[in-house]
């Protein structure tokens, strides 16, 4: 599986926007909210799989827009699923015009024209391309410039998020088998049949997983997280929530293991003075000897280990990232490649 992460943050303040938008030319036109010479700090990471991508982009407000003229002059058309995680982005295109509140999936294809604005935000996309994805082309082409919203959205929005935690460390035949996973997801999320979910059962179970891990993850240091808190702010029943959870040793086990690995981190931060017992506290841990315990289990070595051996050892050397300029950092040949 291919990957380049794209970036401008190494730049001067006054050359970001111009190598943002050399990135992404001849695809959108691009206009920034601020003054263009007034600094673009801006990031992109693209996951490349058989008749796809993923995208991860991060960057300052500002404006997109695929007009006629770019189609002709970089006819690609492949489908994207945008998701922002905290800007509204207004979108007009043959549909009219629409808010889609952060969060909420929408489709677009590369095919049509189009215009999008949002703030600073951090947003993923999914690229598809029709030629591997002929099946998905009616339920697609009907929601193109539409959202998806609902519980299937929200589903869709927490599926790919954890493909993104996944694409690193997927094995040779999950990849193989990653294009069928996600044409399955994405089909039962925009055009929901009995048969379609059926299919994609074990990628909703992912989304919901997900959401669960977000749920635990907000209430990591509340004694009031329960399996009935899971259930509620989760959405989901006992037994759904039994169901996703029986692997993990069910849902008191894995709240237990996300609270030991958050301690983990904490002893592993140089900057972190708390004694032990305070962060078994924190954690909801009852005392401070049966932290050290489940601690040892979990890892292999006590809390007091953990944290000598972390302020002795060294940082983990940076990933490469790709440096601006030059054609072949442009996105259009990654969507040519699609």
């Amino acid at each position: 599986m291919s990957s380049q992460e794209f970036t401008t943050e190494s730049l001067p303040p006054q050359q970001q926007f111009q190598a943002w938008r050399s990135w992404f030319d001849p695809v959108y036109d691009t206009l920034p909210h601020a003054p263009p010479n007034s600094g673009f700090a801006a990031r992109s990471a693209i996951w490349q799989f058989a008749g796809g991508a993923l995208a991860r982009v991060n960057a300052p407000g500002l404006r997109a827009t695929r007009t006629r003229a770019l189609i002709r002059r970089t006819p690609v058309d492949p489908w994207i699923v945008t998701i922002g995680s905290g800007a509204v982005t207004s979108l007009s295109s043959r549909r009219g015009e629409i808010s889609v509140p952060a969060g909420t999936p929408f489709i677009v294809s590369l095919g049509c024209e189009f215009a999008s604005e949002r703030g600073s935000d951090s947003r993923m996309q999914l690229y598809l391309s029709r030629d591997a994805f002929p099946d998905l082309a009616p339920a697609l082409d009907a929601l193109n410039g539409a959202p998806l919203d609902g519980s299937l959205g929200i589903l869709l929005a927490e599926y790919l998020v954890w493909l993104e935690r996944a694409l690193p460390r997927l094995s040779p035949a999950e990849r193989a088998g990653l294009a069928s996973a996600v044409g399955a997801m994405v089909s039962a999320c925009a055009a929901p049949t009995a048969e379609r979910m059926a299919a994609a059962e074990r990628h909703l179970d992912l989304g919901r997983m997900e959401r669960l891990r977000k749920v635990v993850r907000r209430n990591l240091r509340s004694p009031a997280l329960t399996p009935a808190l899971l259930c509620r702010e989760a959405g989901m029943s006992r037994s759904q929530l039994y169901r996703l959870l029986e692997s993990e040793g069910g849902a008191a086990h894995y709240i237990r293991r996300r609270r030991l690995e958050e301690s983990y981190a904490l002893l592993s931060d140089p900057s972190e003075q708390r004694p032990v017992a305070a962060i078994a506290e924190e954690l909801c841990f009852a005392d401070a000897s049966g932290f050290s315990r489940a601690f040892r289990h979990e890892f292999g070595i006590s809390p007091s280990e953990a944290r000598i051996a972390a302020r002795s050892g060294h940082a983990a050397p940076k990933p490469a990232r790709a440096a601006p300029g030059g054609a072949e950092d442009r996105i259009d040949r990654w969507l040519r490649a699609l």
